[in-house]
C-alpha cells in the first residue's frame, strides 16, 4: 500500500486528506493520505525519518514551506523559482522538492476563464508579497501579458519579491504602493488577492473596483469563505470572478499522480464534497 501525508502545524483544518481520500476510492488504488501536525523544532527530523514510516512522499503546508526548501536534496526549477516547496516525493533514493501551487494557480484560472483568457490581458496587479503571491506571479509570468504589480502593506515585501522573480521574465515587474491601488485599479485586466484580508476571521480587503476595467478578471486565493468581500464587490461591479477553491484542488494533482501513479481529475463532484465540508464547519 502507497502512504502518503499532509504535513503542518496545525494541521486538522486541512482538506487535502478529503481530496486524496477522493481520488483513492474513485480510482480504486490502495493507498492512504494522512494528516501529521509537526512543530517546526522537529520538521527538520520528520523529513529524514517519514521514508522509514512507509511514506512515499507528501504535502507541506504552513508554516513548513521553507524549511522544505531548505532541506529537500533536489527541487524543481519552479520550486527553485518560488523559493518554497510544497509537495515531497523520493526518486532513487533522493528526496525532491516541487511547488505546485504555480501550476495549481494557473490551472484554476484556465479552467475559470477558458482557453485563450490572457490574450486580453496586459496588465495584472497582485496584491500581497508572500509564498503564495510568489507562485501566482511565477505562473503568470510564463503567460502573455505585458506587467505585473504587486502591492503590499509592507512594501519591502514586495520590492524583495520583484527583486527575485525578475531576473530572466519576459513580464515587466513592478512594485506598487498600497496606497497608490486607485492609480493601478484602471488599467488592470487582472487583480489576485493572495492576502489573508477576506478570510474567515480577518478584516475584509476593501477595494474602490468601480474604475477596473469593464472586462477585468477580480481571482481571491482564499476559499473561506467561497465569495470574499472582494468577490462579492467585484461581482456587484459585473466583473467576472475566480475563486479559491480551485487552487487547492488543482495543486494536489501533481502530486498524487507522482505518490499514486494515477493522474486524477478535478471534478465538479469533488468540489462539492469540499465545499460541504467547507459549510459543515462554518
Amino acid at each position: 500500500m502507497t502512504k502518503a501525508f499532509v504535513v503542518g502545524h496545525p494541521i486538522k483544518h486541512s482538506r487535502s486528506p478529503l481530496i486524496h481520500g477522493y481520488w483513492l476510492k474513485q480510482y480504486g488504488l490502495d493507498g492512504s493520505y494522512e494528516r501529521i501536525d509537526v512543530a517546526p523544532v522537529n520538521f527538520g527530523d520528520f523529513l529524514k525519518s517519514f521514508r522509514s514510516q512507509g511514506f512515499a512522499g507528501g504535502n507541506v503546508t504552513i508554516p513548513h514551506k521553507e524549511m522544505a526548501f531548505l532541506s529537500v536534496e533536489r527541487r524543481t526549477a519552479q520550486a527553485e523559482r518560488v523559493g518554497a516547496v510544497n509537495t515531497l516525493w523520493i526518486e532513487d533514493g533522493v528526496l525532491w522538492g516541487d511547488n505546485t501551487d504555480v501550476a495549481g494557480f494557473m490551472a484554476h484560472l484556465d479552467a475559470s476563464l477558458g482557453t485563450g483568457w490572457e490574450q486580453d490581458v496586459e496588465t495584472i496587479l497582485v496584491l500581497g508579497a508572500g509564498g503564495a503571491a510568489r507562485a501566482v506571479v511565477a505562473g503568470l509570468q510564463n503567460r502573455p501579458c505585458k506587467r505585473i504589480f504587486v502591492a503590499n502593506r509592507t512594501l519591502s515585501k514586495a520590492e524583495d519579491l520583484v527583486r527575485d522573480l525578475r531576473r530572466g521574465s519576459p513580464v515587466a515587474l513592478e512594485t506598487a504602493a498600497w496606497e497608490a491601488l486607485p492609480r493601478v485599479i484602471p488599467h488592470a485586466q487582472l487583480i489576485v488577492n493572495t492576502t489573508s484580508l477576506g478570510m474567515a476571521g480577518q478584516p475584509p480587503l476593501v477595494l474602490d473596483l468601480s474604475r477596473a476595467p469593464r472586462h477585468a478578471v477580480v481571482a481571491d486565493i482564499v476559499y473561506v469563505p467561497l465569495e470574499t468581500p472582494l468577490l462579492a464587490a467585484a461581482a456587484a461591479q459585473g466583473l467576472r470572478t475566480v475563486d479559491g477553491l480551485g487552487m487547492l484542488l488543482h495543486q494536489a494533482v501533481p502530486g498524487f499522480k507522482r505518490w499514486f501513479g494515477v493522474t486524477p481529475e478535478v471534478t465538479p463532484e469533488l468540489r462539492a464534497l469540499i465545499l460541504a465540508d467547507i459549510e459543515a464547519h462554518r
